[in-house]
């Protein structure tokens, strides 16, 4: 009776443990549940930010200083400092960069207008200057992958002025491999928008920031071992 009552026990603090565990097991799944719509919460909210400040500088004046605070804010988050305060954060950012952001957005719309002018002028002579449309490609690629590049650089690196678009440029065209995923990227999330609309508002800027800035940070470590490899 004894061995029968020890070994009634045993099964029985057994299944108790084997209870406890799957317990811990549905607290942590819980857990990373939890986890995840917080992540949620912050990510949308960083894009309303993005949209809002956007829109206080009309746009054209609000677009660059708010990329740039986002960008600030997800290079933060993947250096660790994940209980930041997103709004005193972004608000210090875009005040204080507001003014060099904006130099590099009038240099970016000028250079966006001239390529634009550029293609217009092409397509008018049709034929006529077919030399040409190797160099407005070259240009067009250039500007396009500096840019994708440039807050990234801009956020990671304390540069002057033109050594942060000359970095985004070096730095785009010694990784291809990031530099097509960045644009693939853009495609998927054109492509996203247009299956839900709805997440516009929400899930944009502020995805396409922690996408870019994943792949950028991938860049700039191949970078490094290529330099610790030759020295």
């Amino acid at each position: 009776m004894s061995l029968n009552k020890d070994l009634e026990e045993y099964e029985m603090d057994n299944a108790y443990k084997l209870y406890l565990a799957k317990g811990e097991n549905r607290l942590s799944g819980w857990d990373r549940f939890n986890q995840l719509a917080t992540w949620m919460v912050k990510i949308a909210y960083l894009n309303i930010l993005w949209i809002v400040f956007s829109i206080i500088g009309l746009v054209v004046f609000g677009l660059f200083p708010a990329t740039v605070a986002m960008f600030t804010i997800v290079g933060k988050w993947f250096h660790g400092d994940k209980d930041l305060g997103i709004f005193s954060c972004f608000w210090n950012v875009f005040r204080d960069e507001f003014f060099k952001a904006n130099r590099y957005a009038l240099l970016f719309l000028a250079g966006g207008y001239l390529l634009y002018y550029d293609f217009i002028f092409l397509r008018l002579n049709e034929g006529q200057l077919v030399f040409l449309y190797p160099v407005f490609i070259f240009l067009a690629i250039a500007y396009i992958i500096t840019l994708l590049y440039f807050f990234i650089v801009y956020v990671h690196f304390d540069l002057k002025f033109f050594q942060s678009i000359k970095q985004s440029f070096l730095i785009a065209a010694v990784s291809p491999v990031e530099t097509l995923l960045m644009v693939a990227s853009f495609f998927i999330l054109y492509w996203v928008v247009r299956l839900i609309p709805g997440i516009i508002p929400l899930f944009t800027g502020s995805v396409l920031a922690i996408v870019i800035t994943w792949i950028g940070h991938r860049a700039f470590a191949k970078i490094e071992r290529k330099k610790e490899i030759r020295s």
